[in-house]
């Protein structure tokens, strides 16, 4: 505190970093050890955990062919071995996120692999790693095992964020609110749909520069666009 590096949990809510972000930077250091909290290790956490959301969403919304490959198992149940054995190796939370991300990385690895024409699997490929529904399964209940202890793949930032808010507010510290988090508590999910739905009408008309604007224009609000083979989707940063 004397030296100026002094940070609650509400400076940084206000900052517009998102409280699942800074639990998992805490969390991922073994509590044995000491934590040297830097920004860029939050930083660092905040894309840990879109990576994490992006990955699950595309798991779910994929259109994959019913069954099971041999390799998506197997990896999903060693990344769920593995996890157990570090949190119960002394609750090595460090150890315990890699197999994680192993595992993520594998999956997009495989979804990658599968074919354009609605996610079917190339037979004509059969060495490289695909993706089926039942490996889908597979890793989902893997990463609902990892949810259940480090709590940051199901969205619950909003609610911290906007206690945090209210109480700048009520005490006259807005001040201390960065602008884009203003302007992001601003934009309703309706809001982000409407301009979506705008963005996609702009694109069937050939209206690119119109298109890119709203793109833009949200961007700058905090909200990212993926186009993908299933449609639009959407991300608050």
């Amino acid at each position: 505190k004397s030296e100026g590096n002094f940070y609650t949990l509400r400076d940084l809510l206000l900052k517009g970093y998102k409280a699942s972000a800074i639990r998992l930077a805490l969390i991922s250091v073994p509590y044995r050890h000491q934590l040297n909290f830097t920004f860029d290790g939050l930083i660092e956490a905040t894309s840990a955990v879109d990576r994490l959301r992006t990955f699950v969403a595309r798991l779910k919304a994929a259109n994959l062919a019913s069954g099971a490959t041999e390799a998506m198992t197997a990896a999903a149940a060693r990344a769920h071995q593995e996890f157990r054995a570090a949190l119960e190796n002394d609750l090595n939370t460090a150890e315990a996120r890699a197999p994680i991300f192993d595992l993520v990385r594998l999956g997009n690895t495989a979804l990658d692999q599968n074919t354009p024409d609605q996610n079917t699997p190339d037979q004509n490929a059969p060495n490289r790693a695909q993706m089926k529904a039942d490996d889908r399964k597979a890793i989902l209940r893997v990463l609902d095992a990892f949810d259940s202890v480090f709590s940051v793949i199901d969205d619950h930032d909003a609610e911290p964020t906007r206690a945090a808010l209210a109480w700048a507010e009520a005490n006259g510290k807005m001040d201390l609110v960065a602008p884009e988090l203003i302007a992001q508590s601003t934009l309703t999910d309706a809001d982000i749909e409407a301009r979506i739905a705008e963005r996609n009408l702009a694109r069937k008309q050939r209206n690119f520069r119109r298109s890119d604007e709203i793109r833009d224009q949200l961007a700058s609000l905090g909200v990212i666009l993926e186009d993908s083979r299933d449609g639009v989707r959407w991300k608050r940063k």
